[in-house]
């Protein structure tokens, strides 16, 4: 669900002056809310880096960086548009 969706299913609130104070929700939306909260906190580091990032190596980061620079260098590049579709999968 996006947050145009979201926006759709909320019901406000309003005190006398007509500012919202408040806002009504069905309890399916609430619950999945609270189920995305608490999976963010379970995997959630101090760093706010993602658990798989937090426990890497430093010598493996150091490599990976490594292998970034040498490839930059010798022209193996890729659109940025690629990136972002790989993260998506």
């Amino acid at each position: 669900m996006n947050i145009s969706e979201l926006q759709t299913l909320v019901k406000y609130i309003s005190n006398a002056q007509g500012e919202k104070t408040e806002v009504i929700i069905p309890i399916a939306v609430w619950n999945s809310l609270l189920q995305k909260i608490t999976e963010i906190e379970l995997y959630s580091t101090p760093s706010g880096l993602n658990p798989v990032d937090e426990n890497e190596p430093k010598t493996q980061i150091l490599a990976d960086l490594q292998e970034s620079i040498r490839a930059a260098k010798a022209g193996e590049t890729y659109p940025i548009s690629q990136l972002w579709e790989d993260q998506d999968s």
